[in-house]
């Protein structure tokens, strides 16, 4: 069983910075796809960022240039910062995992991960 722990969520204002942390137990990430997502309360889940076995990465258009994932292979850990937050980047971050090598291009849709962390919650104030 693979367990997914987020951390590093928090309240900002808008214009700061965060970075969130995905620690991944009983697993070795850095062979398969991971990626972030998020929800607003009251609409659909949205996938924001992937990263492939190969490490080469894929993002939302709506924070491209923003945000940025990485892994760290030796601590198991995968990473999301978020810079220049803004109030609808607001939501809950989930981090999540697959068994493929490859997130693949409907990645952004989540039905490629089969496991999903309890999420950290991101707040932006104006």
């Amino acid at each position: 069983q693979v367990h997914l722990v987020e951390s590093g969520g928090g309240s900002v204002q808008a214009g700061g910075s965060l970075r969130l942390s995905c620690a991944a137990s009983k697993y070795t990430y850095s062979t398969y796809c991971m990626g972030w997502f998020r929800q607003a309360p009251g609409k659909e889940r949205e996938g924001v960022a992937a990263i492939n076995r190969d490490g080469s990465s894929m993002y939302a258009e709506s924070v491209k240039g923003r945000f940025t994932i990485s892994q760290d292979n030796a601590k198991n850990t995968l990473y999301l910062q978020i810079n220049s937050l803004k109030p609808e980047d607001t939501a809950m971050y989930y981090c999540a995992a697959s068994s493929t090598w490859m997130c693949g291009t409907s990645w952004y849709a989540g039905g490629v991960f089969d496991y999903w962390g309890q999420g950290t919650q991101v707040t932006v104030s104006s």
